[in-house]
């Protein structure tokens, strides 16, 4: 891994040993390899809950591990998830949505061979990606 979000040793370690496929795979796909995306789950009129179930346990633990961590440290992960609760998300809602977006982070720094600069991510365009959904500009 080129970079770091608020990860430490045993995150970095599980994502190289575990999860092989990042920085390869499209990221919906690696979501759904980790099993952090949510599943629509719609028949007829009824519109269920959009749940996480599936993929990697052991991903999915240090994730929230580091999710946790990033809530508190990470001013990125900390924006975020105190965005999702002042639209009133329920916190694990926000957590496990934190959990994807670090994943994400981690991925496209892997992919474009970036390193994690905090300085430069909590400037209006991180607050700008956000938004969209990018978690790395090419100007970085």
């Amino acid at each position: 891994m080129v970079g770091e979000t608020c990860i430490g040793l045993i995150t970095k370690a599980t994502l190289y040993c575990e999860l092989p496929e990042l920085g390869k795979i499209s990221r919906n796909k690696l979501a759904k390899l980790v099993g952090v995306a949510p599943l629509t789950k719609i028949s007829g009129k009824f519109d269920g809950k959009r749940p996480v179930r599936g993929g990697r346990s052991k991903v999915r633990r240090v994730l929230y591990m580091a999710s946790l961590v990033g809530t508190q440290k990470n001013p990125v992960i900390r924006q975020f998830y105190l965005k999702l609760l002042q639209k009133g998300k329920p916190k694990e809602l926000a957590l496990i949505a934190c959990m994807r977006k670090l994943l994400l982070m981690i991925h496209d720094m892997v992919r474009s061979q970036q390193k994690w600069e905090p300085q430069k991510k909590v400037n209006d365009q991180a607050v700008a990606n956000l938004a969209t959904g990018s978690t790395c500009s090419a100007g970085h």
